[in-house]
């Protein structure tokens, strides 16, 4: 028994990690639970040694002193702040006036809003309860098909997953070790695309199915000519010029995304202010929801490390690798079963348990296979994104039907998701087959189609019996720290 513990150890302890997943056990502690476990049982085998716990404590005080996750709570706290100041509610209500008289005018602006939220708020929650509340009573009450208009609304609204300032990018920027602008900006085109395709899908249901978008009465249509061109101004200007001065500065190199996040939380601060939003209640209601999000990162970040932490110290990463790099196909293979396994694992986990679980398994491997790491952060992103829409367990989905009238069934919001999701796998296609999609505006050469030549060693004991070390990797941070113990002699 023992010999067979030792000999497999690894694919138990990442089985032992997706059953307690699976039953619902909280995450951050299901990941430092087994970890702790499994590093405790290869200790007693002899397959570790004590001091690989000693490890923990300089980990856990990594993570305390990453600057990067600073941007976290602040682009968080900007969303919020901008989501309860009423800017989301005045983009609808103008766009929905500028598109009414066409058929599926509310269905685009919902769309438009969702992407201008996206670009500075970064939080989904928070622009599918914004929209939800907001126009899916309007929609319904002039005519909208229910699965459509909650398709639109929870798609628009998962936006901000991809679209900067998304804080899943800022996180998969970390595990990867590469820059945060970088990830922006590869994945900022994408993003515009996807909302292209959702514009593409309302025109063909408008076109073709024409009850399901109808266009707004003539008296719904209150605002016109130089009184609608003012209110669009007002309504435009003051989220583009926040964009400009968060995305931009980042782009440009002016500013670390911990800045700019900084730069958009008081920026927020002072549109509220502006708006005469800004209240004592507001701001209690902003911080505690900020510090709620941030804490759920942090926590899953430590138990993330703990449970990497024993997981390459009993060679779990050689053994991904040799599962990976074997696959047929080179990188087309390895991409096709990676985002297949993504996929479905969307359907039980969102995208903070998939980036700091799957990830750091995934990156050595694409990095050996010749794969931009920017290119594959953007592209699992993108297919990351399916997590808020997949049926049943999209929190896009939850985050909806807490808020939808009765009218609107569990079954509607569901069938809307779907074409969605649809469309995001279809962009998902189109990055694996026209990478410059991602790669235009990166100073770096295009990722290439073509499997570049991997020369794999088996490991080989040395003099000492022990394992030789791995070449260094370029980390720019401590949150996954390569400590690989030796095994006993």
């Amino acid at each position: 028994m023992s010999e067979f513990l030792i000999a497999n150890m690894a694919p138990i302890m990442f089985s032992a990690l997706i059953v307690f997943l699976l039953i619902g056990y909280p995450v951050a502690f299901s990941l430092a639970a087994v970890g702790m476990t499994f590093g405790l049982l290869g200790i007693q085998l002899g397959l570790l040694t004590p001091n690989l716990l000693q490890a923990f404590p300089d980990r856990v005080f990594g993570i305390m002193k990453n600057e990067i996750l600073l941007a976290v709570p602040f682009f968080t706290f900007m969303g919020l702040v901008l989501e309860r100041s009423g800017m989301a509610e005045d983009l609808l209500d103008t766009i929905g006036q500028l598109f009414g008289g066409v058929r599926g005018g509310l269905a685009y602006a919902v769309v438009l809003v969702g992407a201008l939220l996206a670009a500075t708020t970064g939080v989904v929650a928070a622009s599918v309860i914004a929209m939800g509340l907001i126009s899916l009573p309007i929609m319904l009450r002039y005519g909208y098909d229910r699965a459509l208009a909650s398709g639109v609304i929870a798609a628009s609204g998962s936006l901000a997953q991809i679209i900067p300032p998304s804080l899943v990018l800022i996180v998969m920027a970390d595990v990867l070790g590469r820059s945060v602008g970088d990830m922006y900006k590869g994945a900022f085109i994408p993003g515009l695309i996807l909302m292209g395709f959702y514009l593409v899908w309302i025109l063909i249901n408008a076109t073709f199915r024409p009850h399901t978008a109808p266009a707004l009465p003539p008296e719904a249509r209150t605002l016109r000519g130089w009184a609608l061109a003012l209110r669009v101004v007002v309504a435009m200007v003051p989220p583009l010029v926040l964009i400009f001065l968060v995305l931009g500065s980042i782009f440009i190199g002016w500013a670390t995304p911990t800045e700019g996040g900084a730069l958009g939380a008081v920026g927020a601060l002072v549109l509220a202010l502006i708006r005469r939003r800004m209240n004592y209640t507001l701001l209690v209601e902003a911080m505690t929801s900020t510090a709620r999000v941030t804490s759920f990162v942090i926590f899953i970040l430590i138990g993330s490390s703990v449970f990497s932490l024993v997981f390459r110290g009993v060679n779990g990463d050689l053994w991904v690798e040799h599962l990976l790099l074997n696959l047929p196909g080179g990188q087309v293979g390895f991409l096709l079963v990676v985002n297949a396994l993504v996929f479905l694992l969307a359907f039980f986990l969102d995208y903070f348990e998939i980036s700091f679980i799957i990830l750091p398994l995934l990156a050595p491997v694409a990095e050996k296979l010749g794969i931009d790491l920017i290119w594959f952060g953007v592209l699992l992103g993108v297919n990351m994104q399916t997590s808020f829409l997949h049926p049943p367990f999209g929190f896009a989905l939850f985050f909806l039907r807490s808020v939808a009238p009765p009218q609107v069934r569990t079954s509607d919001i569901y069938w809307g998701a779907i074409p969605f999701v649809v469309i995001q796998m279809l962009m998902v296609g189109l990055i694996i087959l026209f990478p410059s999609i991602v790669t235009f505006g990166l100073d770096r050469p295009e990722h290439s189609s073509q499997s570049a030549p991997v020369q794999i060693l088996a490991p080989q004991d040395d003099s000492n019996g022990s394992r030789p070390e791995a070449p260094p990797e370029d980390d720019i941070s401590n949150l996954f720290k390569q400590i690989a113990p030796k095994p006993p002699q």
